[in-house]
């Protein structure tokens, strides 16, 4: 006679079989397609962007069952949603990532409960998400109509918490979208509804794909749609890749700028650049000649940690420059001006920019560090058919909103209204001018034919004479005149100006508060 089970040997047995079907996926030749195809598994993504044995998946086995007619398991296709908890550089996240093995990653073949669950999670439990991203992840495909006997209303009953948690997490907790294949749909939606996304060079995203957009008389590939250079000049995408492990290593790096949570503050690590460290370059960094230009990036780098700073949506909006850097071990937002584009004036891409940036900096209590050089907002008939004073006047309200410690570095122009811009107008911040600055209502070249237009149409010599305005005027805007009446703070040597932003840092750090924010992040 046989001797009765002991324990839960069995039903240890089935979890165990069940498992091992789950981690299958979608089949060995859906994964050697995956693999063909340059692209990780989603199992595999996972392992190489959380801490090694750190990730505890939840829901593994839920998926569809098959069984024999003794209601033996037969076979076990798991949902298409792989979500847990991780932790990345030690600190703990949620990943969750769509499986392309299983119907091409469309949300017919998950179970929706398991992303909203996984958004739920980093909400309440104040963690950053990771959404690895790769399919439609929307109501289903086409065929979904015929495999329900009915058709999807999109946000129908017990069916908003994934749209809605989708964008209210960007209010709470860092969100990261990594579009590693074709992303479409729901898919595209929440790849944009992040802090920072990024997409590999072999990946794209499209509201929808080639097949439907043909409809329209578009035959245009996957690429020509939704590739990355679309994406990452569009500004629906902040940044491509190479590679996916690449990919990771982006969005662990925009990770340590960050708190875990709008409830906390950001991360101080150790310093070791001097923070008194002259950098002797800054002081013939800046052209005499004001029409030639220079490049801001070595200044940026040269003036916060080393090494530190992070760029974030270099292709878009390519007037400002918008970055995360460390000063004295503070974690910062960085904004500068390019004066290689429209000379650092601001276009509606670049006011587009700077409201999504400062929501960021807003949200997560990152001091706000501004190197201006702005002659204003963009100007002519494409200006005006782009909106960009509406747009501008966005930016200026979001940087009016702000309540995080803020210091201005005027480098070379601030003219008009969009030079105005350079810090909060409600508030004390700290602003300082280089040498090379000059400021006023608007450039004199170009204004002083309006402004003088009488004397120069009676002058003999129209060209002499607008000389002669010129060379007064220019005497008059001396920076130094204007620090004589205190419209100015203070003018400085350059080298100083690492001194000087760490001194600010050290006066930022007391005054961060956990308290979230009333302005929300807005995708």
């Amino acid at each position: 006679m046989t001797a009765p089970a002991t324990g839960w040997q069995p039903e240890l047995d089935e979890l165990r079989l069940r498992e091992a079907h789950a981690k299958a996926m979608g089949g060995p030749d859906k994964v050697a397609r995956q693999h063909a195809g340059g692209r990780l598994t989603v199992r595999e993504r996972v392992a190489k962007l959380a801490d090694p044995g750190s990730f505890h998946e939840i829901g593994a086995i839920a998926g569809r069952a098959e069984y024999d007619d003794k209601g033996e398991l037969l076979r076990l296709t798991p949902s298409n949603c792989v979500m847990g908890r991780a932790t990345v550089d030690g600190r703990k996240v949620v990943i969750v990532g769509d499986d392309f093995t299983v119907r091409g990653g469309s949300a017919d073949a998950t179970i929706r409960e398991k992303p909203v669950m996984a958004e739920r999670m980093a909400n309440e439990l104040r963690l950053p998400i990771i959404r690895v991203i790769e399919g439609s992840g929307g109501g289903g495909s086409v065929k979904t109509i015929e495999t329900t006997g009915r058709a999807n209303l999109p946000g129908g009953v017990g069916g908003t918490q994934l749209f809605h948690l989708t964008t209210a997490n960007m209010a709470v907790v860092p969100v990261v979208g990594l579009g590693l294949g074709s992303v479409a749909g729901l898919g595209a939606a929440r790849l944009a509804a992040s802090h920072y996304s990024v997409m590999t060079k072999q990946s794209a995203m499209f509201v929808a794909g080639p097949p439907v957009v043909a409809r329209l008389g578009q035959d245009l590939s996957k690429t020509e749609l939704g590739g990355w250079e679309i994406q990452t000049k569009s500004g629906a995408v902040d940044h491509a890749v190479e590679t996916e492990e690449e990919a990771f290593a982006a969005a662990r790096r925009f990770l340590s700028y960050l708190p875990s949570s709008v409830h906390a503050l950001p991360p101080v690590t150790a310093c070791e650049d001097d923070p008194q460290r002259r950098d002797e370059k800054l002081f013939t960094a800046i052209p005499r000649d004001r029409r030639r230009v220079y490049q801001m990036r070595p200044i940026v780098e040269s003036v916060v940690d080393r090494g530190s700073f992070f760029e974030m949506g270099k292709m878009f909006g390519r007037p400002i420059i918008t970055g995360l850097a460390r000063l004295n071990g503070l974690p910062v937002a960085v904004m500068a001006s390019d004066p290689f584009f429209y000379g650092g004036s601001w276009t509606a891409d670049a006011c587009s920019k700077i409201i999504r940036f400062l929501d960021l900096a807003e949200t997560f209590h990152l001091p706000v560090v501004y190197l201006c050089d702005c002659p204003g907002f963009m100007v002519g008939l494409e200006a005006e058919k782009a909106a960009t004073i509406r747009l501008g006047v966005r930016a200026m309200a979001a940087m009016g909103q702000t309540t995080v410690p803020w210091c201005t570095v005027i480098i070379r122009n601030a003219f008009g209204v969009a030079g105005a811009v350079h810090g909060p107008a409600s508030r004390l911040s700290l602003r300082y001018a280089w040498l090379s600055a000059r400021w006023g209502s608007l450039p004199l070249e170009g204004g002083i034919e309006a402004a003088y237009a009488a004397d120069l149409a009676v002058a003999d010599d129209k060209a002499a004479k607008l000389a002669e305005i010129e060379d007064r005027l220019n005497q008059l805007r001396s920076p130094f005149r204007t620090a004589e009446t205190f419209w100015v703070e203070e003018i400085v040597d350059p080298r100083d100006t690492r001194r000087l932003l760490t001194d600010f840092a050290d006066l930022a750090r007391p005054l961060l508060s956990p308290t979230p924010s009333a302005l929300r992040m807005r995708p």
